[in-house]
């Protein structure tokens, strides 16, 4: 059964970078047609997908976020990571990763999300 398990520091200063780490088990993030995300909510907003690591490929990324936000893979780790840079107290959020999987029928592909992790709240305060 694949898993995902954030990890990283709950309380980051502002003006810092925020870093995660997504852990996967049960499963590769080398598996052929999976992306692996990043996803926020900040309290009482609605979700917010910040970007997404193919297997393959380029990473793509929310524009809003994407000049502040880096996300990489390491494979003998199983393992995606978020950093977010310059920090503010805007960005306190609950912070998931979460992968999306690939159907293919004949020319169509769908893509769906397909597990979470359960979250992480961050707090950005000095």
């Amino acid at each position: 059964q694949v898993q995902l398990q954030e990890s990283g520091p709950r309380l980051v200063k502002p003006s810092q970078t925020l870093s995660l780490t997504c852990t996967v088990s049960g499963g590769s993030i080398t598996t052929d047609y999976y992306y692996w995300n990043w996803i926020r909510q900040p309290p009482g907003k609605g979700l917010e997908w910040m970007g997404a690591i193919p297997y393959i490929g380029s990473t793509n990324y929310s524009p809003s976020l994407k000049i502040r936000t880096c996300i990489s893979k390491d494979t003998s780790k199983n393992q995606f990571t978020l950093q977010m840079s310059s920090v503010t107290p805007e960005d306190k959020a609950v912070y998931y990763c979460a992968s999306v999987a690939s159907l293919i029928s004949g020319a169509i592909t769908y893509r769906y999300l397909e597990l979470w992790g359960q979250g992480t709240l961050v707090t950005v305060s000095s």
